[in-house]
């Protein structure tokens, strides 16, 4: 049989779809290879582009399809793929709301797997594409996989800044490798030997970045029964270690059996023996933990096996393991409280989550698309002018240049105070510290000037906020007064 041949402008096209299939979303990338791709101008953007680009790849596979169906195989091997690819990006976009959907009933159900009632239309669409049982089965999980992946890190980590444009982009990467190609032909069912360490400030968003990634394994498709293996929701199982005393983290990471130590009546099972072959255990505080804990997370890091308090068995464990700390491991480290083999072992990538003051300073409008989001989860609505009421309220407060020491965490706290009391004063920590240093060395007569002027530049923004104040009250200019603050 003639091997049928693209005409060099369907090749050219059909590879920058190729190369937007396997491209980061969160890149500017494939943002400019979706608009070539639809042939749009920059005016337009977001869902108008997407929908344009489908629609030219869709235009250009009828233009294969006849007389006959295109089928990869049947083309030059230079094409098969081009051709592969294009036909799953097409079926990818026709059953994305389907997959949203059913990500969305998944979240409400939680425990149990949702039946996927449009899986057979698309497996039987890729069947008609050529593609095998086992192709069509892994390319289907692929799709639902993808947009997990999407979903969550898009809708878990709102922000426009250059910090979090970045991080969705790695969270992106540490699910699905730097080379998109790699992890679907090879690593798409191997990812459990990647473990990752995210660090960040206390209410950063360290949590919601590690359940981005722990929700977006791949989960194989059960044809039999029409759904997923597992839901998503319970292949996240998280642990914070700092809720717990030394004597009952073991029990809490492990498990134990009944009888195991006084107290335990009935066994136990602990994160690692709940978390599942696609899951992920997330544990949270990894800095607080004790070396004889460490030392036995090596292990299971190391040898991927556990075992439970009170237990000779030795259990596997094939789930992935993501950890967080808002402390400086390096200290730990030079300190001898965090082994250096056991940071080896956990930071095949290091995320870090950028803090609230960083994001701000970025790009003010950061501050609105938080509150506007934190507004919506408390009302329940989008409101223009509640959003405006609340801005102001805070800024009036606080101002645009304060530190936020409580983050994410603490803006929506804001939030519930402006909506109850009308203001928010914010947190000044170390204000008493900076007034008694002042204080004593004033009773002294050691103060130097520039120690001084420090000191009580430190105390002014302590109290009122914002350089623009301090720069007032003091007659300093603004840029004086940030300098003695931060020193």
């Amino acid at each position: 049989m003639k091997l049928r041949q693209l005409t060099g402008a369907q090749r050219e096209f059909l590879s920058t779809v190729h190369e937007a299939a396997f491209a980061n979303p969160f890149s500017q990338d494939r943002s400019k290879l979706d608009r070539s791709i639809a042939g749009v101008d920059s005016a337009k953007e977001g869902h108008e582009v997407l929908m344009a680009a489908v629609s030219r790849v869709n235009t250009c596979l009828a233009e294969l399809d006849s007389p006959t169906p295109a089928l990869p195989r049947e083309f030059e091997a230079q094409d098969q793929n081009l051709v592969r690819y294009a036909a799953l990006f097409s079926l990818f976009h026709r059953y994305i709301e389907d997959i949203d959907q059913l990500i969305s009933r998944q979240i409400e159900v939680s425990g149990g797997t949702c039946p996927a009632p449009f899986a057979r239309d698309c497996l039987a669409a890729m069947h008609a594409r050529g593609f095998s049982e086992v192709d069509a089965l892994r390319y289907f999980a692929l799709f639902y996989q993808l947009r997990r992946g999407y979903y969550f890190i898009c809708h878990s980590l709102a922000g426009r800044c250059v910090s979090m444009q970045r991080l969705r982009m790695v969270l992106w990467n540490n699910v699905f490798t730097c080379n998109a190609h790699m992890y679907v032909d090879t690593l798409w069912n191997r990812m459990e030997d990647f473990s990752s360490l995210i660090l960040g400030e206390t209410g950063t968003g360290k949590g919601a970045a590690a359940a981005a990634i722990g929700r977006s394994g791949f989960i194989p498709f059960n044809p039999k029964q029409n759904c997923f293996s597992e839901s998503f929701v319970s292949a996240f199982v998280e642990l914070n270690l700092s809720q717990f005393p030394e004597s009952l983290i073991e029990s809490e990471l492990f498990g134990h059996r009944k009888g195991a130590f006084t107290g335990a009546v009935e066994a136990h099972p602990g994160a690692f023996s709940l978390c599942s072959t696609h899951g992920s255990v997330f544990l949270d505080e990894i800095g607080d933990i004790s070396i004889p804990v460490q030392i036995k997370l090596l292990r299971v890091l190391q040898e991927r096996t556990f075992t439970a308090v009170g237990s000779h068995k030795q259990e596997q464990f094939r789930g992935r393991v993501v950890a967080a700390t808002n402390k400086s491991l390096e200290t730990l480290r030079q300190a001898g409280k965090f082994r250096d083999d056991f940071y080896y072992r956990l930071c095949s990538d290091v995320i870090r989550v950028p803090s609230l003051q960083q994001r701000i300073q970025e790009d003010p409008a950061e501050l609105d698309d938080l509150l506007s989001v934190v507004i919506h989860r408390i009302t329940g609505q989008t409101s223009a002018e509640l959003l405006a009421s609340v801005r102001d309220a805070i800024l009036k407060s606080v101002g645009l240049d304060y530190s936020w020491p409580g983050n994410v965490r603490e803006l929506e706290q804001s939030v519930r105070r402006v909506l109850l009391c009308g203001e928010y004063i914010g947190q000044r920590p170390g204000s008493q510290d900076v007034l008694d240093h002042l204080h004593a060395g004033l009773d002294a007569g050691s103060y130097a000037a520039q120690e001084l002027l420090t000191d009580y530049c430190k105390h002014l923004y302590a109290t009122h906020g914002t350089y623009e104040a301090v720069a007032r009250i003091t007659s300093l200019d603004r840029r004086t007064v940030k300098k003695y603050v931060v020193s």
